[in-house]
């Protein structure tokens, strides 16, 4: 079957008949929708509605980490701990992103995507559910390390895409899921922060429950059963996989290179947003923990313009894409640097800029990993996955 993804057969319109389905069940019991079903030499259409379902799940899976930010304050009134008690929490959620990112995304390689990530969704739902309703605050730290855990869907999306979407597509494809994240990322500060000073800090477990069940539904309506990558010959294990990764990361440049820059980029993004809160909450400008909420609503702009910097990155060659990026966000750097403290339009520009160039830089190096193999996507990407988390930590 290896072989076979890598013919031209699969670049072909084929009829849904064409030959019986390998498999008819999601999970053993679930019926895979007839048009979603894998055949020999069929192909599936990489369309706009599958590329934003990909994208609204990553986002909705991915605020699970940070709908807590927010709400730490009311976190440790309701369960009596102290503040710096409650502070483990989103240490908890960050380290089961990373153990899912390491142990889960290389996956991808191995088992149907399809399936992975709809077991994902429905675990994460139902833990989600836990947090909704727990009285204990140890069951609230563990259930948030093993929502951490099943929160990686777009490390498996973004191979995903990436396998679907025709190569001349395949830079904005990813980077609608990329978006996705990003817009998670923001979107849970604003929601939590919203929900939590209108109705209660539960309101908001119950929203991620609502948004995820959604995300569910979505994604077994559209994401085809694309067939697994391992052969039916070869010696891929999970433990190989675990290896490879490990080798991969000493023995391919442009990996290496890609994952320094992640590292790099992400600390400083990750590093302008924390002290954002500082600089918009201080004597300054003084202004509100709602307001300072609400400011993510311009880093949501820019990321929201995010597919189109994909679609620049398809027309360009990924070298120079990833050299714009790198230039321009060193650019407004300097003018949040020599500005920031001036003027809010200053704020206002750089936030708007830092989210649209740190968008086109972070798919440009995606696209420029999910080109190295076409058969260790998943393996490849859990590790540029990962150099942007330690640079976020």
């Amino acid at each position: 079957m290896g072989s076979a993804l890598k013919s031209p057969s699969l670049l072909s319109t084929t009829s849904p008949d064409d030959g019986p389905a390998l498999f008819t069940h999601d999970l053993f019991f679930i019926p895979i929708p007839s048009r979603l079903r894998y055949r020999h030499a069929k192909s599936f259409h990489f369309g706009l509605l599958l590329n934003v379902a990909m994208g609204f799940a990553s986002t909705f899976t991915v605020t699970n980490l940070y709908y807590c930010q927010p709400l730490l304050i009311d976190l440790a009134a309701a369960f009596d701990v102290s503040y710096s008690k409650v502070s483990e929490v989103p240490t908890l959620l960050q380290a089961g992103y990373a153990t899912g990112v390491i142990l889960i995304s290389p996956l991808g390689d191995l088992i149907r995507r399809r399936q992975l990530i709809l077991l994902l969704l429905m675990i994460s739902t139902a833990l989600t559910s836990g947090l909704a309703v727990t009285r204990s605050f140890v069951v609230f730290q563990t259930l948030s390390f093993l929502v951490g855990v099943t929160s990686i869907i777009t490390t498996i999306m973004q191979p995903l895409a990436a396998d679907l979407a025709p190569p001349e597509r395949r830079a904005t494809a990813i980077s609608v899921v990329i978006s996705g994240l990003l817009l998670g990322v923001l979107i849970a500060r604003v929601v939590a922060g919203v929900l939590g000073q209108f109705a209660s800090w539960r309101t908001v477990y119950y929203f991620g429950i609502g948004v995820q069940a959604v995300a569910l539904f979505g994604c077994y309506l559209v994401i085809p059963d694309y067939p697994a990558k391992k052969n039916a010959g070869s010696d891929l294990t999970y433990l190989r996989i675990l290896w490879t990764m490990a080798k991969f990361a000493v023995t391919e440049p442009a990996l290496i290179q890609a994952c320094l820059i992640n590292f790099a980029t992400s600390a400083g993004f990750t590093s302008f947003w924390v002290t954002l809160t500082f600089l918009l909450g201080g004597p300054l400008y003084n202004y509100s923990t709602l307001d300072i909420g609400l400011f993510g609503l311009v880093g949501m702009l820019g990321v929201l313009l995010g597919p189109l910097m994909g679609r620049l990155i398809d027309l360009l060659v990924l070298w120079y894409s990833t050299l714009i990026a790198i230039l321009l966000l060193g650019v407004f750097n300097i003018i949040q640097m020599g500005a920031g403290g001036l003027s809010i339009a200053a704020v206002l520009v750089v936030a708007f800029a830092l989210n649209l160039f740190r968008q086109l830089l972070q798919a440009s190096l995606a696209t420029t990993v999910l080109s190295i193999s076409d058969e260790a996507r998943g393996r490849l990407n859990a590790l540029n996955v990962l150099a942007i988390f330690l640079g976020q930590v």
